[in-house]
């Protein structure tokens, strides 16, 4: 018996500049949406270490530091790449459908 996947809706793709990235708030969760040379990727946008915004980070390649104590992340997998940080991001599986983000959850 498989578990059961939903997917939600997050922005449209055209909202994400290229380089870039954008916060969502939705159903509860605060995301970072972020678009690496047309693939997207959906991380918590909430640092682990501080109260730091990572869709307000540099982005440098596949990484994004925090604008708080500039500990940094790797985006697609949520590694820590530099301290203080030291608790690896949620990443979120990502799929663009007909021009939308969306994210899977599994189903409650």
């Amino acid at each position: 018996m498989s578990d059961a996947v939903s997917l939600m809706d997050l922005c449209s793709a055209s909202e994400v500049p290229e380089g870039g990235s954008i916060k969502v708030e939705k159903d509860g969760l605060i995301l970072a949406v972020f678009n690496l040379g047309g693939r997207f990727f959906v991380t918590d946008d909430a640092c682990t270490h501080g109260p730091g915004s990572l869709s307000e980070g540099e982005i440098d390649g596949e990484v994004v530091e925090c604008n708080f104590h500039n500990g940094a992340f790797h985006i697609p997998s949520g590694r820590v790449e530099a301290p203080p940080c030291m608790v690896p991001i949620r990443t979120y599986a990502v799929q663009v459908i007909d021009g939308k983000v969306c994210i899977a959850l599994a189903a409650a």
